[in-house]
């Protein structure tokens, strides 16, 4: 397994997750079109610069749902103890719930003890690893967040649900041929009284993982959209409860204050910084990447930002876009160090 340390710049530059589909990929899919549309995204990803790209997520390519990324139906559909056909009586008990105002329909109902079912992520994770060309980062979505998408009618406890989630994550990423495993929760940016449970689930996923580990979070991101309201202060204590090498967190986006708060995550964790704004088209220019790079610098401290990204995933954007901006990002990124 390759380690991201034998890296030696300062601070590296990776992607979050997704990236746009290939048109040609949603337009004639395969087996093999998925196999080749990833070497291309890895290879792109390559030419530009990138220290530690992802497979664009293309794992979970869905022919029937091609504009999405598969964060949840993709983990929680193939699980056992899982009943994917939803009727009108579980979208009501689902809205009584008020898990997420944003969603209307569990993405499943919960009948019975949760297993791995026909979840494979070992198999996913080789065949990036196969086209790769390098050290590459695999993300799953946190136990938390797949929780809150469920309608539980077997365990009827919410953090009883979360942990068996976990459970079943932790196995799932033992082993992975990849140089860092991501877990990414979108979701407890906007409910932070949940963070002591979100924490104690994602860190036995983090636990499992035998390589470097990060921590994505961010505010949601639908239509170009935030979905939750909150700040990174409400969340420190969270933050330094992650038993993670390092975090990957949205502040494109976000306002200045939520820089600001940063300097009380604990040193032992590095931090990843969001200078893409992914919920824009506009193409951040080389300098302005490199100037919010020296401005978290100076904030937070040399040596503290140890990674810059976008802030979530590209999938949302057309290609032509997110192309450019990750060229600009490495672009952003070496100005920064070539001044220093």
């Amino acid at each position: 397994m390759t380690d991201t340390s034998t890296n030696t710049k300062a601070i590296q530059t990776t992607t979050v997750g997704s990236y746009p589909v290939p048109d040609w990929l949603a337009a004639s899919p395969s087996e093999q079109a998925v196999s080749d549309a990833t070497r291309v995204i890895f290879a792109m990803q390559r030419d530009f610069g990138i220290d530690l790209p992802t497979d664009g997520e293309l794992y979970r390519f869905d022919v029937n749902h091609p504009d999405t990324n598969g964060m949840i139906d993709y983990f929680v559909k193939p699980m056992s103890g899982m009943r994917t056909q939803v009727g009108r009586s579980d979208w009501k008990a689902y809205a009584e719930q008020r898990s997420m105002a944003f969603r209307a329909k569990p993405a499943a109902v919960v009948e019975g003890p949760i297993g791995e079912g026909g979840l494979n992520l070992l198999a996913d994770c080789q065949r990036a690893a196969a086209v790769a060309g390098g050290p590459f980062k695999f993300t799953v979505t946190s136990p938390y967040m797949l929780a809150r998408t469920l309608l539980d009618n077997h365990y009827g406890d919410f953090e009883a649900l979360t942990m068996a989630l976990a459970d079943v994550l932790a196995e799932q990423v033992k082993g992975l041929p990849c140089a860092c495993v991501q877990v990414d929760e979108a979701n407890i940016p906007g409910n932070p009284d949940d963070a002591p449970l979100a924490a104690k689930a994602i860190n036995v996923v983090l636990d499992a993982v035998e390589g470097q580990s990060a921590v994505h979070l961010c505010f949601g991101n639908y239509g170009g959209q935030t979905i939750q309201s909150g700040t990174w202060a409400k969340l420190i204590e969270f933050l330094n409860s992650l038993r993670v090498d390092h975090l990957v967190l949205e502040l494109a986006h976000r306002p200045i204050e939520d820089l600001d708060a940063l300097k009380y995550v604990k040193p032992e964790i590095a931090i990843g910084l969001g200078v893409v704004d992914i919920k824009v088209n506009h193409v951040e220019t080389p300098d302005e990447i490199a100037t919010a790079i020296d401005m978290a610098n100076q904030k937070l401290g040399d040596g503290r930002v140890k990674w810059v990204h976008p802030d979530c995933g590209f999938w949302m954007l057309k290609r032509t876009v997110a192309d450019r901006k990750i060229e600009s990002l490495v672009k952003g990124c070496d100005k920064f160090l070539g001044a220093q």
